[in-house]
């Protein structure tokens, strides 16, 4: 009988290997860590980054670099979100019993997975590199992160500065290590050596990271759509929108890619939308913004994405004055003969009209069917049928009521989300989880149950099966 040979590591394959080992090797001296010690290594980790000063220094390095986004939104991440991401796990217990069910008599017990692989993108390589990394170490985990290409310098700044802030704490710098030199190789070989993927990116991306056969966490695609109806306020909503649509330009998959209004406030809706900031795109200058966006009619240009709207109308050849913002592209149905209903990565959003909240329940799930299926959708009212209705009608991870959308799915002071940004979209998106990812997600759990005190009986068959018994004959 033959005997298979391991397969020669090719020279990205032994370079990720050498990672790999450090990371390893880093996370040994860990694993025994108190949650003390762990929390203070997290609050480190965050400060080194977040403080005044070095935050400004990222922020301004991945406008630069990326030339994605705006130096405001990225600003706000690393200063703020970070912050709020800290916040947001700092209480959890993460080490030893973390979770206890009397009723069951069953106590359940944190326990480290080993090396956490992060693929994370240019759109937000500021803030996702922090938070993938405390969340791993939350967990007693390491990380190592593989950046796309255009922010290996911002990763190669936040990881060099948490590295500083793990020595200065007496921990092993290789619980966090980032990939200088990134290529399509070394992730692959990152994906199968890891113990965990953790994939924050384009669907090839998470796509490749299921697929690697090794345990992965990724995320769906996003396409958010908001509904407005006849009862929200509608200045309210009409800000929101904005902040939300704006955010950053839009880097965010969270950004509102989709507006839809009842019929009875669609008019006072866009114009206040227009008010806010929102150019109204003309029957004339459509064609223009959709070859703009679609050069070749089925794949988005990445030159618009991420970009401001004037320099999304150069592209299209219109004149975009320089107080708007957003762009408002009227559209009239879902699916790939009306483009603007997919995501655009852009401050650039489709608008719809629909009759009724149930036909906006409707239109949204064709939407996210055709791109965006399970991350998330929103609505401004103030009637909880219409809140029902969403809930229970679409096909989403995320409902999101009375809240600016990119700015509240990945959580915010004022929701109690998780804070992330990587969003599960459930098998909807063709993901393993709906959840917020946190550090949650990066532990092994045991059960430990003991005899329950009083042993379940199993009820008679009269009161077990009830009428079924006489329907099944």
């Amino acid at each position: 009988m033959a005997v298979s040979q391991p397969t020669e590591l090719s020279e990205a394959g032994k370079e990720i290997k050498s990672l790999i080992d450090r990371a390893r090797a880093a996370q040994k001296q860990i694993e025994n860590y108190n949650q003390e010690q762990v929390d203070q290594l997290i609050r480190a980790m965050v400060w080194s980054v977040a403080r005044p000063g070095v935050a400004e220094e990222i922020a301004k390095q991945a406008v630069e670099e990326t030339a994605l986004g705006n130096y405001d939104g990225k600003f706000t991440k690393m200063s703020k979100k970070c912050r709020a991401a800290l916040f947001d796990i700092i209480d959890d217990e993460s080490v030893g019993i973390i979770e206890e069910l009397p009723e069951r008599n069953i106590v359940k017990v944190a326990k480290p997975i080993g090396v956490v692989g992060a693929l994370t993108p240019c759109t937000n390589p500021e803030a996702t590199p922090v938070i993938k990394a405390i969340n791993a170490v939350k967990g007693r985990n390491a990380i190592v992160i593989a950046p796309h290409p255009r922010a290996k310098i911002t990763t190669k700044m936040l990881c060099d500065n948490m590295r500083a802030a793990l020595k200065a704490c007496g921990a092993p710098e290789d619980l966090v290590i980032g990939i200088e030199q990134p290529s399509l190789d070394g992730t692959a070989e990152l994906m199968k050596q890891a113990d965990v993927v953790l994939a924050t990116g384009g669907g090839a991306m998470v796509k490749a990271a299921y697929s690697s056969g090794t345990p992965a966490l990724g995320v769906g695609a996003g396409n958010a759509c908001i509904t407005v109806d006849e009862t929200a306020d509608l200045d309210d909503a009409a800000n929101k929108i904005k902040l939300s649509k704006t955010f950053d330009f839009a880097t965010s998959c969270s950004s509102d890619n989709n507006v839809i209004a009842v019929a009875a406030i669609y008019d006072a809706l866009l114009e206040k939308l227009q008010a806010q900031g929102g150019y109204l795109v003309s029957e004339a200058e459509y064609p223009k913004f959709k070859d703009a966006l679609w050069p070749d009619g089925a794949h988005l240009n990445p030159d618009i994405i991420a970009q401001s709207a004037q320099r999304i109308g150069e592209i299209a050849g219109v004149n975009i004055p320089e107080d708007k913002s957003f762009i408002i592209v009227p559209e009239n149905g879902a699916g790939p003969e009306y483009m603007f209903s997919g995501e655009k990565l852009s401050v650039v959003m489709g608008f719809h009209k629909v009759a009724d909240v149930d036909a906006a329940v409707a239109l949204t799930n064709a939407i996210q069917e055709y791109q965006g299926l399970g991350h998330s959708c929103g609505l401004y009212t103030t009637n909880d049928k219409a809140v029902e209705k969403f809930a229970l009608g679409t096909k989403t991870s995320r409902v999101m009521i009375n809240q600016p959308q990119s700015l509240s799915n990945s959580a915010n002071v004022w929701n109690g989300m998780r804070q992330t940004f990587s969003l599960g979209c459930g098998f909807w998106g063709g993901n393993s989880v709906n959840d917020n990812i946190n550090w949650r997600h990066l532990v092994n759990i045991s059960w430990v149950s003991r005899p329950l005190d009083k042993v379940k009986v199993v009820p008679s068959d009269e009161d077990l099966f009830g009428d079924a018994i006489d329907l099944v004959k």
